[in-house]
């Protein structure tokens, strides 16, 4: 069983959907302990990091997640939710996100020619030791929403990149903490083996 944390942040029903379609089990919940005995959790998101964080508060989940990372559960963080798993963002002074990964979230620098946010399709120059990205060809296109990127702290959990205005750490891996900036949810076939990959962990 997946748990996918409801804290009200958007993109619930497109992620469940999605799985629905590979034959998974997802429910949505901010229950304690469905989260804690969950096979697999996901944190998804879309909105400011501020308020995410305050929700996440509201309804109790930051322990919660914390905990659920200590154990060696899967966790999947997507877009906002890969933002929140970090220490700070720039979108929010003075908010601690969850700490659970070092890094920090930056604003995306303006460019000559480049929208922010930044959405549309993007290639991703993937790590090949990738579990998430397992079967999936180097520079294969996802779909990003976001005016904010990731520059984590530690190279080595960087899971993939892309270019957009800067180098954009698009997603991590660091043992059983994993997350993407773009939606896989969004991203056709190639997001569906994403999520399929990280439903067989």
């Amino acid at each position: 069983m997946i748990a996918m944390i409801d804290y009200d942040a958007g993109n619930l029903k497109s992620v469940e959907k999605a799985f629905a379609s590979l034959n998974q089990d997802v429910i949505i919940t901010r229950n304690h302990n469905e989260i804690l005995n969950a096979d697999k959790v996901i944190l998804p998101g879309v909105g400011s990091f501020g308020m995410a964080m305050d929700n996440l508060h509201k309804y109790g989940l930051v322990d919660v997640i914390k905990e659920v990372a200590k154990k060696g559960t899967p966790l999947f963080g997507i877009c906002l939710g890969l933002q929140l798993l970090f220490e700070s963002s720039d979108e929010s002074e003075g908010v601690e996100g969850l700490g659970i990964l070092k890094g920090k979230i930056l604003k995306i620098p303006p460019s000559e020619g480049l929208k922010i946010p930044h959405m549309g399709w993007n290639s991703l120059n993937i790590n090949p030791s990738s579990k998430l990205f397992k079967g999936i060809d180097n520079n294969a296109y996802v779909y990003f929403v976001h005016s904010y990127y990731l520059k984590a702290e530690d190279e080595n959990i960087v899971a993939a990149t892309t270019e957009y205005s800067t180098h954009i750490h698009a997603a991590v891996e660091a043992k059983n903490v994993f997350a993407c900036q773009f939606h896989p949810e969004k991203s056709s076939d190639v997001g569906l083996k994403i999520l399929e990959n990280f439903a067989k962990l």
